[in-house]
């Protein structure tokens, strides 16, 4: 199993890069957030690898999180790799959180590829992942509560979910008052 690649970048294009792993260069199928994250040289991507009978196929990431994100995705039925990318691809892991703890459907049919009974199904299965999904890039959780009482005030103020969830997301802050006082500048804004 191929955990990590880690050499120079040859070629990318948003959803593949190949990477010369001493000599050996290895296609990896990458989200919009990874290709967006990648320099121009040298990498280093967390990936998953599946293999079927007609392929061997590596998914790269750069966030530990978005890995995370698709292994968990990809186990639930109907949830291939493309549509697990296509989630990967709309979403950073801290936002997907926020969606799953809002149960917001419209934001996971959003994703291409997802009608509602899938996107149905995709928040019944992750239903409580969203803690494991709000961190940091260091790995150290932030405080989901601090996101649940954040929505919870914001709600009491008479906003709606997926406005609420979209200004949660663009915020920086880990404690309940910053969430509340950046989203609603945004709110105020929209």
């Amino acid at each position: 199993m191929i955990v990590g690649v880690a050499g120079k970048i040859v070629y990318k294009e948003p959803t593949f890069v190949h990477v010369d792993v001493a000599g050996i260069v290895y296609e990896v199928f990458i989200s919009l957030q990874t290709f967006s994250a990648l320099g121009t040289q040298n990498t280093s991507l967390y990936t998953s690898q599946i293999i079927r009978e007609d392929a061997s196929l590596l998914f790269g990431f750069m966030d530990m999180n978005e890995k995370k994100m698709f292994t968990r995705l990809i186990k639930i039925n109907g949830v291939g790799p493309k549509v697990a990318m296509a989630i990967c691809s709309t979403y950073t892991p801290s936002q997907f959180a926020t969606v799953i703890n809002n149960k917001d459907l419209n934001g996971v049919k959003k994703v291409p590829g997802i009608g509602p009974k899938g996107a149905g199904r995709i928040l019944v299965e992750l239903a409580g992942f969203d803690t494991e999904l709000i961190s940091s890039g260091d790995g150290t959780p932030l405080s989901s509560l601090a996101f649940s009482q954040a929505t919870e005030a914001l709600e009491s103020l008479g906003f709606k979910k997926d406005k609420i969830s979209k200004a949660l997301t663009a915020c920086e802050g880990e404690d309940t008052a910053s969430l509340v006082k950046g989203a609603l500048k945004l709110l105020q804004t929209v």
